[in-house]
């Protein structure tokens, strides 16, 4: 079994500390997704895995096996880097057998394997070509090929589809989830895109100076982030954040009054919460709509449109000067500098403390939220 457990991992570069202890659990066959920012931290964990870099302190585990100082080449482990790092000088077949034969294995096995593998991934007409007369994708499939020869027990993605133009990093993309599927290989892979992450990941972990944020399946990021970090980070474009104030306080919700003025409804648990909390509501982009008769609307200036085709986004400005985007159709024929109203359901909202950690969301159930919401906002007003 190839499962991979890292328990209070920490990585220091002399005196700059980079990975605050790390604990992670992946299980055999999982396709796990590193996120975050430059410099979270993600790449560095990688080389930690692959035994590139020494940990710190804390435990490493490989199969059940700890792997505390043990060589790269004695883990079990295969490393796919952003660049493809082939032998100009062989063919296509040479470097995919390279390994193997440094292994000392038999020219039948190695052919057999580098074979395979050729055929699985598309490039068995390319044996004996060399490097340079492959395109991008090729040579990134070759490198993938190299790896998979090896049979490790785990892989790992060092942002691999990066030096790809748009079409091949999606074709490329399909391609690796694929493989993962006809495998059924542990892999660990890191990139900062986020279509990548939300596609191929079983799991994404999302990492932000050092530490874990969140790791959940790709859902459960997207819709229950469990920090403000999260939230922005997860989703292209990033969720809505408008600043609020609680006004009032039930059971089953908060009343906020937003930065422009608005009175909304947010269905999160509202225990610890104060009334004149400050605090952020976040709404994504497909939950906003063109829609005066919405159980909530945001008056707002258009100050950019993107026509997509399928879809169109809206720039949009509220009164007090915060910018939103929302998705709407791609038939849309709203122009820059339009005001229009803009409405959601506020069920769809989310809500973060001032620390930047999420309320729990909940149902609203049977609650008649738009007759509430009015007697709510009467009160405030008198």
């Amino acid at each position: 079994m190839a499962d991979l457990k890292l328990t209070d991992v920490k990585k220091s570069f002399g005196n700059v500390a980079v990975l605050h202890g790390i604990d992670l659990d992946i299980k055999h066959g999982e396709f796990v997704v590193l996120v975050g920012a430059s410099g979270c931290g993600k790449s560095t964990l990688l080389r930690l895995i692959a035994g590139l870099d020494e940990i710190t302190s804390g435990s490493m585990e490989i199969g059940g096996e700890e792997v505390n100082g043990i060589a790269p080449a004695k883990r079990g482990i295969a490393m796919v880097f952003q660049s493809y790092a082939l032998y100009p000088h062989m063919s296509v077949f040479k470097n995919m057998a390279f390994g193997l034969k440094v292994t000392g294995s038999d020219k039948a096995s190695i052919q057999k394997k580098v074979e395979q593998a050729a055929k699985t991934l598309g490039i068995d007409h390319l044996l004996k070509r060399l490097p340079r007369e492959l395109s991008g994708g090729q040579r990134q499939r070759v490198a993938i090929g190299r790896a998979i020869v090896r049979d490790p027990k785990v892989f790992l993605f060092d942002e691999p589809l990066s030096n790809l133009d748009a079409a091949l990093r999606v074709q490329t993309r399909v391609e690796i989830g694929k493989l993962h599927k006809e495998l059924g290989a542990t892999i660990v892979y890191v990139t900062h895109d986020q279509v990548e992450a939300m596609t191929l990941g079983d799991k994404i972990v999302v990492m932000n100076a050092g530490r874990i944020e969140q790791c959940g399946t790709p859902l459960q990021l997207y819709q229950h982030p469990q920090t403000l970090f999260v939230a922005g980070f997860i989703g292209s474009p990033k969720m809505n954040f408008i600043e609020g104030i609680v006004k009032h306080i039930s059971e089953d919700c908060l009343v906020l009054t937003l930065s422009d003025g608005t009175i909304t409804k947010a269905y999160v648990d509202s225990s610890g919460c104060n009334l004149d909390d400050v605090v952020t509501f976040g709404i994504r982009p497909e939950h906003l709509t063109e829609d005066s008769s919405a159980d909530v609307s945001l008056l707002a200036t258009v100050t950019l449109v993107e026509q997509l085709g399928e879809a169109s986004y809206l720039y949009l400005t509220l009164a007090d000067g915060t910018e939103m985007v929302m998705r709407t159709s791609g038939e849309s024929t709203t122009i820059i500098g339009e005001q229009v109203e803009v409405g959601f359901n506020p069920e769809s909202g989310h809500v973060f403390d001032a620390d930047g950690g999420a309320l729990t969301r909940l149902r609203a159930g049977n609650t008649k939220s738009v007759a509430e919401l009015a007697q709510i906002k009467a009160q405030l007003s008198n």
